[in-house]
């Protein structure tokens, strides 16, 4: 029997915060090396979350043998105090291990690299997707093309035609992963050079920007062609200026943020007790916080996916947890059709939602009662 789709993330999210013990363990106890500025993952191999994603019966057996595991374990631990009954409980832990329904492990596991759990000490900020953005243009642009679609004017010369960025391929891979093969190029089967290293060219920091500016425009290409963001995203962060108090968005976190782009009619903007207001954009604003951070701007029209130009009246809303979740557009009332990230399994799209006030107050209830989770290298993080 396969497990429900909630079940399979929280079994996912379980392993990936059993990796990542593993992982602060050993290098805790000086057992694997540092390289980038982090701890290597010493394997060579890590578990397939896709594989368990995509197969409900190799999740269901996983599930029945680690409650058999648990299960034998407490059996075991019993028998050290009931001094009479230990050979039935060993016997029945020893039956427990036999006839669970061990999962396929060669299909448990997947190749990686040392950098697998490495974590991107950017921050996601306005700067570093800026800084991304004109290194991918300088080093990237002529193969991967102007959006990201694969479609430069020098993929016909390379020995494999290069995937599109703006579909699920960053978030096949995890963070770690990505640098990786980033820094060190890749090859085809035939040991071809398929994309060159870029280490020669960038250092780790300048690797860490691009890869924050790759999600960001993956992100708004995909907004612009299918009108969704269908791989969440973070508010990236950026200074305020909050009440007169010197803030950022991140320092936000915890509460639903409207950033309304503003482009000099702050004063049209009202506060809203139901959200904390950032106006964006040069001058004053009379609403909770403010940025004329020009790096912001740029940031916020690569994440919507239009030109700078174009980018006044938009409004967007991140939830909670910093996850950007509603897309308003210039002169349009609020409407369903703005929560543009929406949860990914069909029982929490359906939830029912109290009747709304407004457009805006429909589209807080559904935002609030359908929570994401990003999901990197098929782990829902």
């Amino acid at each position: 029997m396969s497990p429900d789709a909630e079940t399979v993330k929280a079994l996912l999210w379980t392993l990936h915060q059993a990796q990542q013990t593993v992982w602060a363990w050993i290098a805790a106890l000086g057992l694997t090396p540092s390289q980038h500025g982090q701890a290597v993952w010493p394997f060579g191999q890590r578990l397939a979350a896709e594989q368990l994603l995509f197969d409900g019966g190799q999740a269901g057996r996983l599930l029945v043998s680690g409650a058999a595991v648990v299960l034998a374990a407490v059996l075991l631990l019993v028998s050290g105090f009931w001094r009479r009954a230990r050979w039935p409980l060993w016997g029945g832990a020893v039956l427990l291990l036999v006839f669970a329904p061990w999962p396929q492990w060669s299909l448990l596991t997947v190749p990686t690299v040392p950098t697998a759990f490495h974590r991107s000490p950017t921050g996601f900020t306005a700067a570093s997707i800026l800084e991304g953005q004109r290194l991918y243009g300088a080093h990237c642009q002529r193969c991967h093309g102007d959006d990201g679609s694969g479609e430069g004017p020098d993929a016909a010369r390379l020995a494999m035609w290069p995937p599109t960025l703006n579909g699920s391929l960053l978030w096949k891979r995890t963070e770690g992963e990505l640098f990786w093969h980033v820094r060190n190029g890749l090859r085809d089967r035939a040991g071809r050079v398929t994309m060159p290293p870029a280490s020669a060219a960038l250092d780790d920091a300048q690797l860490w920007a691009l890869l924050d500016f790759l999600k960001a425009q993956a992100a708004g290409q995909t907004l612009r062609k299918t009108g969704a963001w269908r791989f969440p995203v973070r508010l990236p962060d950026a200074p305020l200026r909050c009440r007169d108090t010197a803030s950022s968005l991140h320092a936000l976190q915890g509460q639903r943020v409207r950033l309304a782009l503003t482009r000099g009619d702050a004063h049209a903007l009202s506060d809203d007790p139901r959200l904390v207001t950032v106006a964006v954009g040069p001058g004053t604003s009379p609403v909770d916080c403010h940025s004329d951070d020009a790096a912001l701007e740029a940031a916020m029209a690569v994440l919507v996916g239009v030109a700078p130009s174009a980018l006044p009246g938009h409004r967007l809303i991140a939830d909670r947890q910093g996850w950007l979740r509603v897309r308003g557009r210039p002169g349009v009332d609020w409407s369903a059709d703005d929560l543009v990230c929406r949860a990914s399994t069909p029982a929490a799209q359906a939830a029912p939602v109290a009747a709304a006030a407004d457009g805006l107050d429909g589209l807080i209830r559904r935002m609030d009662s359908e929570p994401v989770r990003q999901v990197s290298g098929g782990f829902p993080h």
